[in-house]
């Protein structure tokens, strides 16, 4: 895993084999941090990093300057793969939750500039976040939900649906209020 930007640029940590997540491609990270560098002031941003894997886009969250990055992960293994990571590199700004991320979102009160979600591809409820994101309000004025998925979801329909960007397999649909 290579974190592409900021204060830990270049910085690789190597993914024990064990660990079954399917990280966001390089490729599709960087096009996904081009879009975001765009939209967002780094510095001002708190941002919570659902179904978080290995944690690749939380700790490039940090990297970049977010000051508050909450990761949930539900599996033992990558949960604390993500916190030898973050003491690995001193990432103070990362809140790693081991949750099951449909129960935590149930129960959060918290609203957040941006919320990132890579569920498994074959999750039953996949197609659920958006509207779970949106009724909890979770999302503070004018933030940003972004959603990776394969390409047999279309959220196009969705109220608060941005737009959508695709990198070959690998889908991300944007939301904002």
């Amino acid at each position: 895993m290579r974190i592409i930007s900021g204060k830990y640029k270049s910085r690789r940590i190597q993914v024990p084999p064990n660990l079954k997540a399917r990280p966001t491609t390089d490729f599709a990270k960087e096009s996904l941090f081009n879009i975001l560098h765009n939209r967002l002031d780094w510095e001002e941003t708190t941002a919570l990093d659902l179904f978080s894997g290995t944690g690749s886009i939380a700790l490039e969250l940090v990297s970049r300057g977010c000051n508050y990055v909450v990761s949930v992960e539900q599996n033992q293994n990558h949960f604390n793969f993500i916190c030898q990571a973050q003491e690995k590199l001193g990432a103070k700004e990362l809140f790693p939750v081991r949750a099951d991320v449909f129960k935590y979102l149930q129960s959060l009160r918290q609203q957040f500039d941006l919320i990132f979600a890579d569920p498994p591809y074959d999750l039953a409820g996949v197609d659920s976040l958006p509207g779970i994101v949106f009724e909890r309000n979770l999302l503070k004025e004018e933030g940003l939900f972004v959603l990776e998925h394969s390409k047999k979801f279309n959220f196009s329909q969705f109220p608060h649906f941005l737009e959508e960007r695709s990198y070959g397999s690998v889908h991300f649909s944007f939301f904002t209020l």
